[in-house]
């Protein structure tokens, strides 16, 4: 019986040797200059374009129609743009101690309900524990009423 070797994937055995490419980004007013220059040449050349500035025709679709909706606004990227102003690190650190903060406070809640509830059982087993020291008075057994046992 012959058995074939187990073949680890490449992601397993080490660093990925193709990271993931990042996303392009584009400024306004690249988007304008491009979408100018490509509304402005002849139907043979749009591809032209396209091929040297290496977009897609989506691109250009997205882009016309985000400056026919409002101008600029639709051709900021929305990640960097001023309406979503960067954090100040110590407002992200503060946050961070924060969340931090309330997550061992929860920890906390937990740990004293148990330590709480051990108390309890602890009391408990010292309670049966000392009722089970103390001698208790039972009652004299009678003999049972049985033709096999017989009184002298």
């Amino acid at each position: 019986m012959s058995s074939s070797p187990s073949r680890i994937p490449p992601s397993a055995s080490g660093p990925d040797p193709a990271p993931r490419p990042t996303r392009r980004t584009f400024p306004a007013a690249y988007k304008l200059r491009i979408l100018a220059e490509y509304e402005a040449a002849p139907e043979g050349e749009k591809g032209a374009i396209l091929r040297r500035e290496r977009l897609y025709h989506s691109h250009i679709i997205d882009w016309r129609t985000a400056r026919d909706a409002g101008a600029l606004t639709g051709l900021t990227d929305a990640r960097t743009s001023a309406r979503r102003p960067k954090k100040d690190a110590r407002d992200a650190e503060i946050e961070k101690l924060r969340n931090a903060n309330a997550r061992l406070e929860t920890e906390l809640g937990r740990q004293k309900t148990a330590v709480e509830a051990l108390g309890k059982v602890v009391a408990l087993w010292e309670l049966l524990s000392e009722s089970a020291d103390t001698p208790t008075q039972s009652k004299p057994t009678s003999t049972p009423a049985s033709p096999f046992f017989k009184r002298r």
